[in-house]
Parts: C-alpha cells; sequence; structure tokens
C-alpha cells in the first residue's frame, strides 16, 4: 500500500526528480511540456518538494545557478523505496476535471453558440500543448536518454490531444460553427531507441 503522507502528485514530483535529480525550475519546466498527462499549479511543484524534503523522500542542497543559488533535490533510499512500491500497484484511470465537457451540461439553459464559442480556448490549449509535445520529441534525438519510455508517453498525449481536437469538432457539427483546421503534428514518427536499462533517471528533454 501507498504511504499515507504521500499523494498520486508526490509521486509524480518524486518520478520527475528521479535519480538525475532536479530543481523546482526544472519540474516546473517539465510540468509545462507534460500537461496532457498531468495539470496542477506551478505553485505545487515548488511547495511539494518542500514537503517531502521535510518527511525525508527528498534531499535538498543548494547548488551555484547563473545569478543565485538554488534548490536541488534528489531521491533518498525512502524515496526509491516509496517509488518502488508506487510503481507495483494497479494503475488506474486517470482523475478528470473536464471542465468544457461539464459546460455541454448547461445545453438547453444558455446558448449553443456561447457553448461552441467556449470551446476555441480549449482549441488553442490543445496546440500549444502539441508544440510543446513537438518540442520535447524532437529534443531526444539530441539526449534520447530513457527515449523509450519517453516517446510511449508523448504518442499518448498526442492521441489525448487528436481525441480533443475530434470531440471539438463534433461538437462545432451539432451546436453549430464550421470546425477550425486540425492540430499539426510531426509528419512521421520518430524511430523507436534502444532499450534503456536505467531507472529513475528525471525525464527532462534537455
Amino acid at each position: 500500500m501507498a504511504t499515507a503522507a504521500l499523494t498520486p502528485f508526490s509521486y509524480a514530483v518524486l518520478t520527475l526528480v528521479g535519480e538525475g535529480g532536479a530543481g523546482p525550475h526544472d519540474l516546473v519546466r517539465t510540468a509545462r511540456q507534460g500537461r496532457a498527462h498531468w495539470s496542477a499549479a506551478e505553485s505545487q511543484w515548488y511547495a511539494e518538494p518542500k514537503r517531502l524534503a521535510r518527511l525525508g523522500y527528498l534531499r535538498a542542497e543548494k547548488r551555484p545557478g547563473r545569478t543565485r543559488e538554488r534548490t536541488h533535490y534528489t531521491l533518498t533510499d525512502a524515496g526509491r523505496d516509496a517509488l518502488l512500491e508506487w510503481a507495483a500497484e494497479p494503475a488506474r484511470f486517470p482523475r478528470i476535471q473536464h471542465e468544457a465537457a461539464t459546460r455541454l451540461l448547461l445545453g438547453g439553459m444558455v446558448p449553443d453558440s456561447v457553448l461552441v464559442a467556449g470551446l476555441e480556448g480549449l482549441r488553442r490549449e490543445i496546440a500549444d500543448i502539441a508544440a510543446h509535445v513537438d518540442a520535447a520529441e524532437a529534443a531526444l534525438a539530441e539526449g534520447p536518454d530513457r527515449g523509450r519510455y519517453l516517446r510511449l508517453n508523448h504518442a499518448l498525449a498526442r492521441r489525448i490531444l487528436v481525441a480533443h481536437s475530434t470531440w471539438i469538432d463534433q461538437v462545432e457539427r451539432e451546436l453549430g460553427g464550421a470546425p477550425s483546421p486540425p492540430v499539426p503534428g510531426p509528419s512521421t514518427p520518430a524511430p523507436p531507441s534502444a532499450p534503456v536499462r536505467r531507472v529513475f533517471r528525471a525525464p527532462f528533454v534537455d
């Protein structure tokens, strides 16, 4: 069983810290690129590592930065043990708080045109996330450490984005409004990388 003090977000932070370690700024950068998989306020990526360090799952140290010292976190033995225990648990369907889908339940209470117009914000965010996924994929060619695992996650992210874009098209067709152009993506899939045996390396792309 997972440790009571650890939440799903705690495990996400521990995973991203990995064996290579990471600072809060690294976690925020990676979180921006992985928004299709996990969404959290940037302040949480700063606060949670501090809490995990107090609990003994991370070790914090100061390292030189460009203009000042920065905090760098590494896994402790307790952190590694927690990740191994968590990885062995059955994966569950992801928790979803889908604002756009919930808004459709307002059908009949507000005009369809309002519901359709509100989806443009989601369309723009899909395009932004897709650009981050493309950038992360391109960076793998420069440093393919853990590339096999990252490409699998990138493939999932693209499927999620395509599914949402297709859903918006359907809503626009049925409720009114012409569908927007599809989200652009890479023309050809990236070649698979060789199997990697390392564990818990921080999945940063640069």
